[in-house]
C-alpha cells in the first residue's frame, strides 16, 4: 500500500503540473487557508532529496521560487482585500477567537515595527492572512508592503523547502517517513515559537503589574 502511494506521488511530483499546483495553493493560502501551503512545500522538499522515481525528482530551487512567487501573489491579493473591506471583516470575527487574537497581535506589531510584521507574522499560526489584511486595512504603503513581503515569502519558501529537504535526505529510501519528520520538525519549531511568544507576553504583563501604579495600590 505504501509503495503504491509513494509511486503515485512520485509520478505526480516529477511532472510540471506539480509547480502549477504549488503556485495555486501558495497563492490561495494567503486569503483562503483551507490546505496549508507549507505542508505541500515541505512534502516537495522531501521528494527533492529522496531517491528519484522513474521520472526523476522535483527541483529544489524551482520549488522555492514557485512557492515564493505564489505566496507573494496571494499576499498582494489579500492586501487589496484588506484595503477594500478590512474593517468590515474584522468586525465579523468572533470575540476572543484565535483569529481575532491573531489580528490584534499583528496590528500591535505593525504599530511598533512597521513592515517587519510581514516577516514575523509568517511564522505565527494564522498570522499571514491577518498581517496582509491588516496592512491593507491600515493603508500601509504598497511599495513598502511589497518590499517586506518579498523577503517574507522567500524566507518562508526557503525555510519550508529546507526542512523538507533535511527530512528527505535523512530518509532517502522512505519518503513518507521523511514527510512525517519534516512536518513534525516544522510543527515543533512553530510550537516553540508560540511558546516563547506566550512566555514573553506573560512576563510583560507581570512587569506592568509591578510598575508605579501597582506600588501605589499596594500602599
Amino acid at each position: 500500500m505504501d509503495n503504491a502511494i509513494i509511486e503515485a506521488i512520485e509520478g505526480f511530483v516529477a511532472t510540471p503540473w506539480v509547480y502549477v499546483a504549488l503556485f495555486a495553493i501558495a497563492k490561495l493560502d494567503a486569503f483562503f487557508p483551507v490546505v496549508p501551503s507549507e505542508t505541500l512545500v515541505v512534502t516537495l522538499g522531501v521528494f527533492a532529496a529522496a531517491d528519484g522515481g522513474p521520472n526523476g525528482n522535483p527541483n529544489l530551487f524551482l520549488i522555492i521560487a514557485v512557492a515564493a512567487l505564489g505566496a507573494f501573489t496571494g499576499d498582494h491579493i489579500s492586501y487589496y482585500i484588506g484595503r477594500k473591506s478590512g474593517t468590515r471583516i474584522y468586525s465579523r470575527l468572533k470575540q476572543g477567537s484565535r483569529t481575532q487574537r491573531a489580528y490584534d497581535q499583528v496590528g500591535e506589531i505593525l504599530r511598533k515595527r512597521g513592515g517587519v510584521v510581514l516577516i514575523i507574522a509568517r511564522y505565527i499560526p494564522g498570522g499571514r492572512t491577518a498581517a496582509t489584511l491588516t496592512t491593507g486595512a491600515t493603508k500601509y504603503p504598497l511599495k513598502y508592503f511589497s518590499r517586506y513581503d518579498a523577503i517574507a515569502a522567500l524566507s518562508w519558501a526557503v525555510y519550508s523547502a529546507g526542512i523538507g529537504y533535511i527530512g528527505g535526505t535523512a530518509f532517502e529510501d522512505n519518503p513518507l517517513l521523511g514527510v512525517g519528520v519534516g512536518l513534525g520538525l516544522a510543527l515543533t519549531i512553530a510550537l516553540l515559537h508560540e511558546g516563547f511568544r506566550m512566555l514573553r507576553e506573560r512576563r510583560s504583563r507581570k512587569g506592568k503589574g509591578t510598575g508605579p501604579a501597582a506600588e501605589q495600590a499596594a500602599e
